[in-house]
């Protein structure tokens, strides 16, 4: 990581708080601290520093959160502890004594620590303030409160880009850290909408309106969010949107949290139906007014990372704002790459951490070249890139390199996990296993690997606040359960996944549990009903911001219920068979009854992709071998399902069913013996 700078010379004071005793001594300090994300210490080149296990990194975040104060050794004890055992006084100050040597290396011995201090009967950390990540944030959200709206905007742009995360994000809830994190929390959003105040306030809110939106839809409960939302819609030019998310924030507020009355909604209804001037004021002059906005900053290194940051948080509201998000982060990687600095590239490829349920990807083209660039980062960087930062990387290679059966991008997700696991790192060790999870796809067969993932994922993120990676290992459950035909267990882990999604807005989870509900239908209904549901789980998708799911599902649905009622291929005009063509051709030509037609198309039949569908198209294959009495292809589709006995047909993608792997299996046999 880049040094961090102080935002103007020297130090801002810090009213209200006991000063930090020693500072001027310690000015010279070369270590950085950083909190706003997992505990991490570096040293003046970027290098980490190597603090050791989580509860020494929860010690020294609980003398960061001390804001320079002692905390006298009792406390320290029972914050650290629940139960304390009678050894805990002894333990303290065996982590104090590693910490120090860990953060001056170079201290002789028996000198007295620069870095903690012994003040009585407790300890205090007397890193300077503007070497703490969170101390320099709060004095710069106090600092700019009453500046100009430039100086607003350039000041917060910059210190928000410090986020990595949440605060203290490899640390357990223990008693100390909740209301810290919360008061953290809460200064990040004031700084958000203070920065975007200042930006409107400019005249140039058009750019903030995705960053509002991910914004507001996570922070339901803020008004003034709503109403910076629809004064960046009005200034981008979208009066009606500027509107109608006024209407439907008030809607929420009262339907939601009971609030009759927003006032702040009101009068900004009004100023947008009158054209009211002060919307949209005069622009400044460009050179006194320096605004840091997602696409504009001071430095290629926020701007670009930044940008990665927000399309991440869009990513998660899905629709239009997933494909959005996909395109800036892809532009922001490219960027940085041509800005010939791997440090850069890497950091803001790794911004970007969003997870993954799905084998196809929404753009090949686009992962293809974002997995080249990381690729390259990772050989340039070469074997001095701090561990978690290659996992990070090695992760984003197994991720958008999915549903391929190459050996390489299995082994970069392979060692993303060997190396979170050595980190301890739970947000790094999320990602890898997203990772490992798509890549086990490359075999047939592994279940009930994807089944072990799951569970740890669930609960690393149920343990660590990782929301959208607990709703990832419940909807992986989904999967794993469906596949095994316990539609009972897939549905609790549904019903869990949709109570985090409502929690955490997540509309995407919302989709795939309806497309769930779709095929449990489809195990026992009427016909013509399971096609209505897929038509309308088709609809919602078709507004999902996912291509690589979208496209040919609704046709492969039809099919598979034809198929379990021995009935032909649905030939209606409008079907978009999308990828899934090659293997369907041969039955849409025997719907056709034309034979000649559905030979040619079997000997053009691909290999199926390494992904969700393998086994559905296999079972499509299997369906046109006994349709064509073609034994060559029998023999091939008993050979690749044989894997997947004891399974459903389709059921690794919970959207689908072509019946149990065991009846088409049986019915190979047949063919084969007669």
């Amino acid at each position: 990581m880049r040094e961090l700078l102080p935002l103007t010379p020297g130090r801002i004071g810090q009213p209200g708080q006991q000063p930090i005793s020693g500072a001027d001594d310690n000015e010279g300090m070369e270590i950085r601290v950083e909190v706003l994300g997992p505990v991490r210490v570096t040293d003046a080149d970027g290098r980490p520093v190597a603090v050791g296990s989580r509860r020494r990194r929860e010690l020294l975040g609980r003398l960061v959160a001390a804001g320079g104060r002692a905390v006298p050794l009792p406390v320290l004890v029972d914050d650290l502890w629940e139960d304390p055992p009678s050894t805990a006084a002894g333990t303290v100050r065996t982590f104090v004594a590693e910490l120090r040597r860990a953060l001056e290396p170079g201290r002789p011995p028996r000198a007295e620590s620069r870095a903690i201090e012994t003040v009585g009967a407790g300890y205090a950390l007397r890193v300077p303030r503007d070497h703490v990540d969170a101390h320099r944030f709060e004095d710069a959200l106090r600092s700019v409160r009453a500046e100009p709206g430039g100086q607003v905007a350039h000041v917060l742009g910059e210190a928000l880009s410090w986020w990595q995360g949440e605060p203290y994000a490899d640390l357990d809830a223990v008693r100390w850290l909740a209301p810290e994190r919360a008061r953290l929390a809460e200064l990040h959003d004031q700084a958000v909408e203070l920065r975007a105040r200042a930006v409107l306030d400019l005249g140039r809110g058009a750019p903030l309106v995705p960053e509002l939106e991910a914004f507001a839809t996570a922070h339901p409960w803020r008004e003034h969010a709503w109403v910076l939302l629809s004064h960046a819609l009005y200034q981008a030019g979208r009066q009606v949107d500027a509107l109608a998310s006024l209407r439907d924030a008030r809607a929420a507020l009262l339907d939601r949290f009971g609030l009759s009355s927003a006032h702040g909604l009101d009068h900004l209804e009004r100023d947008i139906l009158r054209h009211a001037p002060h919307l949209v004021p005069a622009p400044r002059d460009e050179d006194r007014l320096r605004l840091l906005t997602r696409t504009e900053a001071t430095g290629t290194y926020t701007r670009l990372r930044s940008m990665s940051t927000v399309a991440g948080a869009a990513a998660l509201t899905g629709g239009s704002n997933l494909v959005l998000a996909q395109e800036q982060r892809a532009a922001a990687a490219a960027e940085a790459e041509r800005a010939g600095d791997p440090v850069l590239t890497a950091r803001v490829i790794a911004a970007y951490d969003v997870p993954t349920v799905w084998t196809r990807v929404d753009d090949p083209a686009r992962s293809a070249a974002l997995v080249a660039t990381t690729r390259r980062t990772l050989q340039r960087l070469g074997p001095g890139v701090s561990p978690a930062l290659r996992a990070r990387l090695l992760a984003t290679v197994g991720l958008e390199h999915r549903g391929s059966r190459d050996r390489w991008a299995a082994e970069a997700a392979a060692e993303a996990e060997r190396l979170a696991r050595d980190l301890h790192d739970p947000d790094v060790l999320a990602r890898a296993l997203n990772a490992r999870f798509v890549q086990s796809f490359q075999r047939p067969g592994r279940t009930g690997e994807r089944d072990a993932v799951a569970g740890e994922l669930v609960a690393l993120a149920a343990r660590h606040d990782l929301p959208t990676f607990e709703i990832l290992g419940h909807l992986i459950k989904v999967q794993v359960h469906s596949a095994r035909g316990d539609t009972e267990a897939a549905r609790r882990h549904v019903v869990a996944a949709e109570e985090l999604a409502t929690v955490h807005e997540s509309p995407l989870v919302h989709v795939l549990a309806a497309a769930f509900r779709a095929r449990r239908l489809a195990e026992s209904g009427d016909p013509a009903e399971v096609a209505r549901a897929y038509r309308a789980v088709a609809a919602d998708l078709a507004g999902a911001g996912m291509p690589g799911l979208e496209a040919g599902v609704l046709p492969l649905a039809l099919l598979s219920i034809r198929l379990r009622h021995h009935r032909p291929a649905p030939t209606e005009p409008g079907l978009d068979w999308g990828p899934h063509r090659p293997w369907v051709q041969p039955l849409l030509a025997l719907a056709r009854d034309d034979l000649a037609a559905a030979r040619r198309a079997v000997a053009a039949l691909p290999e199926p992709p390494a992904d969700h569908l393998y086994d559905a198209l296999w079972a499509v294959n299997a369906h046109t071998a006994l349709r064509l009495r073609d034994e060559q292809l029998a023999v091939r589709a008993r050979a690749a399902l044989l894997p997947l006995r004891g399974e459903v047909a389709g059921g690794a993608t919970a959207l689908l069913t072509f019946g149990p792997v065991d009846d088409i299996l049986d019915a190979l046999a047949r063919h084969l013996d007669r």
